[in-house]
Parts: C-alpha cells; structure tokens; sequence
C-alpha cells in the first residue's frame, strides 16, 4: 500500500479483457478493457474524493460523480475510468459479445474508446466516479448501426494517455495499451 495524492492506494496487477465487434459495439479493436480490484481504499468518509484526488493527480479530469446508465452506451472519441465509490454494481461491458462483472467499491475500470458498458443491476448505494484523460472529446454513443459506423472512424484517433489514472507515468495501463 501506499499512501499519495492524499488516498491510499493499493498496487494491484489489472486484469484485461478485450472485446469483438458485436455488429453494434465497436468496442476497441487494439486496446483492452482494464479493472483494478479492490485498489483504492474507500473507506474514509467522502471515498469519492479519495479517487477523485487519485484521477487528479495523474492528469485525469473532467469528473462526474454518478452511476452508470442502464442502457449500451459507449465513448468513441475519450477513453474513460470508472472509480466505484461505494455500493457495488452488475455491469456488462464491451455489448453483446463482453462480459458481465460485478464491480464493487474501490474498484476502478478503465474503458478504452468505443468500449460498450451497461449497468445490469446495483446496491442503492452506488457512487461511481467517471474521469477523462486531458486529450479527446466527450461523446455518448448508443448501440445503433449509424453511431457504430461513425465510431469505426474516430476509436483509432483517440490518443493514448500519458499516465495510468491510478500509478501515474509507470503505471500498468501504459504497458497494456501500447500500439
């Protein structure tokens, strides 16, 4: 464990998934999906702040506290972490060809462009804390054949981040999604 940027941090390997097209989910065709289990300790009294203070420190910004949509969604032009702050959820990601995982708090999933997500079911409780990192565009795309021909262009443009949103510039992710 360690402590810095003001929560304490938990070195864990992530694991990786990588998702096929589904027809109407691109996903991302060079890049995994990323989970790290269990990494952020959540257990002080604003736990959202604690990941939030983590994205902060390594670049990551533009965030939201919130759930996450019961409906196929996905992100083509920004890649996006998804910090769980409390509660816990049942979410499909990568569409109809992923995998369902139950994500709990202090879990923390980083969604490359064009990875499809939908939350199956959650605690009443849950608190999700979403972050972009600096270079790339918001946008929410649904499952449709038109948004997922759009997307086929724009996901490979999407820029690598500079840093893990989590361990910084010699974190795991970086190794995971060099091209």
């Amino acid at each position: 464990m360690t402590q810095s940027a003001g929560a304490t941090l938990v070195r864990v390997e992530p694991l990786a998934f990588r998702f096929a097209d589904d027809g109407l989910v691109p996903n991302n065709p060079a890049l995994p999906f990323v989970v790290y289990r269990g990494a952020v300790d959540v257990t002080g009294r604003d736990p959202a702040a604690a990941i939030e203070r983590r994205f902060a420190a390594h670049g990551w910004g533009d965030m939201w506290r919130n759930g996450i949509f019961p409906f196929t969604h996905y992100h083509s032009r920004i890649h996006e972490a998804l910090g769980v702050a409390r509660g816990r959820a049942r979410v499909r990601f990568g569409g109809a060809a992923g995998e369902e995982l139950e994500i709990a708090a202090g879990d923390v999933a980083v969604l490359p462009a064009g990875t499809g997500h939908q939350r199956l079911s959650a605690s009443n409780d849950l608190l999700v804390v979403g972050a972009y990192p600096p270079d790339g565009t918001y946008d929410l795309c649904r499952a449709t054949p038109s948004m997922r021909e759009r997307a086929l262009a724009t996901i490979p443009a999407v820029p690598l981040p500079a840093t893990d949103p989590l361990y910084g510039a010699d974190g795991p992710l970086l190794a995971l999604w060099r091209r």
